[in-house]
This record gives C-alpha cells, structure tokens and sequence, in this order.
C-alpha cells in the first residue's frame, strides 16, 4: 500500500462508522470509494468491496432481526448486529494500517 492510497483504504473502513450518526453512511463510504478510486488503485477497490460488502450483510441482518423482533425472536439481534459492526470495522481498520486486508466474516459478496 502505498502513501497515497493509505488515506482511501483506512477511510474505506473506518468511514463507515459514520452510519451511526447519519442513515445509509455506513454503505455509502465505501460505495463512493470504490467508485471514485477502483479503476486508479486494485488496493483501494480491494478494501472499499470487502467493507461495502459487509456494510449490505449487516444492514440486511438488521433488517431480518427486525422483522423477527416482532415474533421477539430478532431483538437481542438487534443490539448484537451493531456491537458486532462496530469490532469488525475497528479490526478492519486496524489490519488496513498494516498493509493487510481483514475478511469479515458473515459476509455476503454483493459487489464482486
């Protein structure tokens, strides 16, 4: 990775977290990445697809909970989705500062 790319790759992860204060943030971070700099740098697209594709796997967990928080089997899915969110993206970000690309897990490939 390198210096010019750094910026982009941490952002692609971290930036995410910004869907705690504003809605769809936490997917449209990295979808704009990945579009602005995935035909300038492999390393970026990289990093941007694997978190966006996390971001669209947690929202679409978050929205099976709530369909299932009516039948009360989906509430405490409620509160672990988030809390699960927010480790993985910390981890993430913490592998992307060391030139490694983390896998999430529960990830559905939307974006190949």
């Amino acid at each position: 990775m390198t210096a010019n790319e750094r910026p982009w790759v941490l952002g692609s992860h971290i930036g995410t977290l910004i869907g705690y204060t504003i809605a769809f943030g936490n997917f449209l971070v990295p979808l704009f990445i990945w579009l602005a700099k995935k035909d300038a740098s492999e390393t970026i697209a990289i990093h941007a697809k694997a978190s966006l594709n996390f971001q669209l796997s947690m929202a679409l967990y978050l929205i099976i909970s709530a369909f299932f928080a009516f039948l009360l089997i989906g509430i405490p899915f409620l509160l672990i989705i988030p809390l699960v969110n927010l480790i993985c993206v910390i981890l993430a970000t913490i592998d992307a500062d060391k030139g490694r690309l983390y896998r999430y897990p529960l990830t559905i490939n939307f974006v190949k």
